[in-house]
């Protein structure tokens, strides 16, 4: 039997040490909860609010993602291209996603601010109308990603083919251009 939590909220839960419920959380908030290596799988979280949270690791195997919200969580090696892609929409800020992928799957209009994205996976990705605010994208992989009408101009560290990637209509900044031209080995001053 599934177990089902609305408008409940979780503080300083250790999930390490408290098994996570299998089950629905329909407006829940998770606050400086740890998650880390833990398997959330075919848990479904609805309209959520995690804050200070570790997820790290977290096994998301068929985890319902549904209008979620990430605040300053640390999510390393998290690999969302797992989790079911019905209805997935969530947004990050102030996170730390590094290592983790989001292969294959359809999140237009995802919202990272002030994320650390070093070596994320994106490749075959949709992303059209994505903003990228303020984000590392260090070694990050876009690869056959649509990132049409994405919002690229206050990030840094990318690099990424035009011609492998659609991006129609994206928005750069002149200061971030060089990630964009540096397959080419030109010259910029």
């Amino acid at each position: 039997m599934l177990d089902f939590f609305d408008n409940e909220t979780f503080t300083k839960v250790d999930f390490t040490k408290t098994k996570i419920s299998k089950g629905e959380y329909d407006n829940c908030t998770f606050t400086n909860c740890n998650f880390e290596s833990v398997h959330a799988s075919n848990i479904q979280f609805v309209e959520c609010d995690f804050i200070d949270c570790n997820f790290s690791n977290t096994i998301v195997t068929n985890t319902a993602f549904k209008e979620i919200s990430f605040l300053n969580c640390k999510m390393i090696g998290v690999k969302f291209n797992e989790c079911d892609p019905f209805l997935l929409q969530f947004s990050f800020k102030d996170c730390q996603l590094n290592f983790s992928s989001f292969y294959q799957l359809k999140i237009p209009n995802t919202k990272f601010i002030n994320c650390n994205l070093e070596e994320v996976d994106f490749t075959e990705s949709i992303l059209s109308n994505a903003f990228f605010d303020k984000c590392n994208l260090k070694n990050t992989t876009f690869d056959r990603s649509n990132l049409e009408k994405s919002d690229f101009r206050t990030s840094a560290n990318f690099s990424f083919s035009l011609e492998e990637n659609q991006v129609k209509g994206a928005k750069f900044s002149k200061e971030n251009l060089v990630g964009l031209l540096s397959k080419y080995k030109i010259v910029i001053d």
